[in-house]
């Protein structure tokens, strides 16, 4: 699991419910390469990793929130959305955003119900 940007914690638990922290594209403590598609690969690869290290999967995620710094990417990013989840579809919001992070080009954060 990446070490945070920031001081937070990357999941919480409330409950059954277990929340998450925008994950954007690091690996190794960096931005990957190419662009929103290989950054949101890279950030739904550590969703992944933050809701394992709870005990739970992408197919526990009730509701997700996606960030985009640019709305043109919506297409590419629900393709890759859905090879991500599969024929699970979580509720979502996705939502416009000026700037992320060290100049992510896109985010997720994630609620998931722990079974």
């Amino acid at each position: 699991m990446s070490k945070p940007v920031g001081p937070y914690t990357p999941i919480m638990s409330a409950g059954d419910l277990l929340a998450t922290s925008g994950q954007i594209g690091i690996a190794d403590g960096a931005l990957v390469e190419g662009g929103m598609p290989t950054q949101f690969v890279q950030a739904l690869t550590n969703l992944k990793e933050v809701l394992e290290s709870a005990g739970a999967s992408m197919s526990d995620v009730i509701k997700t929130t996606v960030f985009l710094v640019d709305m043109d990417d919506y297409a590419e990013m629900n393709e890759i959305y859905c090879e991500a989840f599969g024929d699970h579809r979580p509720a979502r919001s996705a939502v416009a955003v000026a700037a992320l992070p060290l100049g992510a080009r896109i985010e997720i954060e994630a609620w998931a119900q722990q079974t």
